[in-house]
């Protein structure tokens, strides 16, 4: 995709986001995959919630929508606005209560809302949910877009088949499909490949040069009143209730081309379909050829709620063209946009958390390359110090997961709480063939203590790690880098390295490269001549990464300098060639060591 900043995502509640940065009618296809816990007891949620509750949002892999005073705000707000989705939510309310379902579309009422004013004329948006949630979501998509608007409901085979007590085993998603209005939608028929059991049975017959065909229809159900209803050549499809499938004049144009077949016992005349003419068979509303991902899938990230990028490139192909623009609102890890970006698409992502704004840069980058950045640009993230300090003071576990993603690092807890002092990992390779290693992060946003060095020593040696380090908003305490200097050293092939590096947060110029982790090639002079360089720094920033036991290095204010990685010097394994990209982020040792012994392109981090 040409051009720079083509692309935009956005860091913060899509409600918020739509409503101040996306104008009227500039969104050709809406795809959202709102966050359902389909895996917890129906009972619980629509049981009732008594009490007041933190704010309603999604929050990571919290799969959950609450019944709370925001949600119930949310919902007033939008019976207060009349109109016919006032009247949906009345009846939701009246049938299912004050609970966790009715605060989930008291949520999601004014956001279709808003997904409906972003589309255009000719634009569609489709709804992924789960079954338990469908029948409901239609009702309020019927209220917003018109029941005169629904296309299809779309059924994905999402899992194998499994028992279930007592009902028929749960194997497929809903994806329901709206046009805007009136307006023909933007179309484009997809067709998947026929199967060889297809062929042999279907394609039996064969002309004089070879060809192998079939016969098919000429007529359809239904009387028709025009040239498709004319009796032809003593066939009169009107007297059965039929219809041509063309006109009378086609069908002489195509029996003299030899495309149609009379039957010597003057049966109706068939279409002459030969198999190397076919485009495969057109594309119905159940899916069944896209399988999920599973626990050994390349593309798998380990989002819970993940889908395969297939997914996504059939309902793209289908619904846009090249240079048109597609939004996912609840875009996770980001599949919606690699999608888009592999179909040249243009694209507006939107999500409640670094953590997935940074699975998605990093997303982007191992798939399209390094350059890929020059094509998007993420709106909301700290670009600044007081940015930064602002987050960590907020949010601590927002500003985790942003310092943690400027690094490459992977966030090792799903849920927050019970880190066992680990907040990422990296993991790496310095032999050909050897085990998997590993760096443990840890990240602090408030006040420093010589404790927390200890504790990531601790950790270290549990974990079995070879180096730790720790990112922290404020400088090193002088107790700190004490307690860090008598660590000692990890040897690689590529340097000596500081068992424990601690130090500030990355920059946060909005120059790229500053902290971005890259493969080295291994001899040195050529390692040292093509290290990258970075914009001016802020003048509020003038410290950088630097290994304990060593002398601290203050950087003028504006002084352009060379770019250091994490550690203070080249990263271990940054030369191995024909292994997996360094590092892996998968989530266990285990798992990475099998995945990183698979021969794989040297990719940049």
């Amino acid at each position: 995709m040409n051009g720079k900043n083509l692309n935009h995502l956005y860091y913060g509640d899509n409600l918020d986001v739509l409503r101040r940065y996306v104008r009227d009618e500039a969104v050709d296809l809406v795809y959202l995959d709102p966050p359902f816990n389909s895996n917890q007891d129906y009972n619980v949620l629509f049981g009732e919630r008594n009490g007041t509750r933190a704010a309603a949002q999604i929050k990571a892999f919290e799969d959950t929508w609450r019944w709370d005073e925001g949600a119930a705000r949310a919902n007033q707000e939008v019976v207060e606005s009349g109109g016919p989705v006032s009247l949906a939510l009345q009846a939701f309310r009246t049938f299912l209560g004050e609970t966790d379902m009715l605060a989930y579309f008291a949520m999601m009422a004014p956001r279709l809302v808003e997904l409906r004013r972003v589309l255009k004329p000719m634009g569609a948006i489709y709804l992924h949910c789960d079954p338990t949630a469908s029948h409901y979501l239609k009702m309020l998509l019927d209220a917003i877009f018109g029941p005169q608007n629904f296309l299809s409901e779309v059924i994905w085979r999402r899992t194998g088949t499994h028992s279930s007590a007592r009902r028929w085993g749960p194997v497929h998603d809903v994806i329901l499909v709206y046009a805007k209005g009136e307006a023909p939608h933007t179309w484009n028929r997809l067709y998947v490949p026929l199967s060889d059991q297809h062929r042999r049975r279907h394609y039996r017959l064969e002309d004089g040069e070879g060809r192998t065909y079939t016969h098919g229809e000429l007529t359809g159900p239904g009387v028709r009143h025009g040239r498709s209803g004319t009796a032809w050549r003593g066939f009169d499809v009107t007297a059965i209730g039929r219809h041509w499938t063309t006109t009378v004049e086609n069908l002489e144009e195509m029996n003299a081309a030899g495309r149609i077949y009379f039957p010597p016992d003057g049966g109706w005349p068939r279409l002459i379909r030969y198999e190397d003419e076919s485009k495969g068979r057109a594309l119905g509303d159940v899916w069944e050829d896209i399988p999920p991902i599973n626990m050994k899938a390349r593309e798998r990230l380990g989002y819970p709620t993940q889908k395969p990028q297939a997914l996504l490139e059939r309902i793209i192909a289908a619904s846009t063209n090249e240079g048109d623009t597609v939004l996912d609102p609840f875009c996770g890890c980001g599949t919606t946009v690699a999608a888009a970006q592999a179909l040249d698409r243009r694209w507006i992502g939107i999500d409640i958390t670094h953590l997935a704004i940074g699975l998605i840069k990093i997303r982007l980058k191992d798939s399209f390359g390094p350059n890929v950045a020059e094509t998007y640009s993420v709106i909301g993230e700290p670009v600044s110090v007081p940015d930064a300090e602002t987050l960590a003071a907020e949010d601590p576990y927002q500003f985790q997961w942003w310092a943690l993603g400027l690094v490459g690092a992977r966030p090792v807890d799903q849920k927050k709480g019970a880190d066992k002092g680990i907040d990422g990992r990296l993991f790496f390779h310095d032999e050909r063939a050897g085990e998997t290693k590993q760096i443990v992060f840890s990240v602090k946003a408030g006040q420093l203590h010589a404790t927390y060095v200890r504790d990531l020593r601790g950790v270290v040696e549990r974990e079995k790690a070879e180096i730790g380090v720790l990112i922290s908003m404020d400088e090193p305490t002088k107790a700190m880098r004490t307690e860090a200097a008598g660590a000692g050293f990890y040897v690689s092939p590529w340097g000596t390295h500081p068992r424990f590096s601690y130090g500030p947060s990355p920059s946060c110029s909005p120059a790229r490269g500053l902290t971005t982790l890259r493969r080295r090639p291994t001899p040195r002079s050529r390692r040292l001549r093509e290290l990258p360089t970075t914009s001016r720094l802020p003048r509020s920033y003038r410290w950088r990464w630097w290994p304990s036991g060593q002398r601290r290095r203050s950087v003028p204010a504006g002084a352009r300098i060379q770019a250091r990685t994490v550690l203070g010097g080249p990263l271990p394994g940054a030369g191995r060639r024909g292994g997996h990209s360094w590092p892996c982020r998968k989530e266990s040792r285990q798992t990475a060591r099998s995945c990183c012994r698979r021969p794989r392109r040297s990719r940049g981090f």
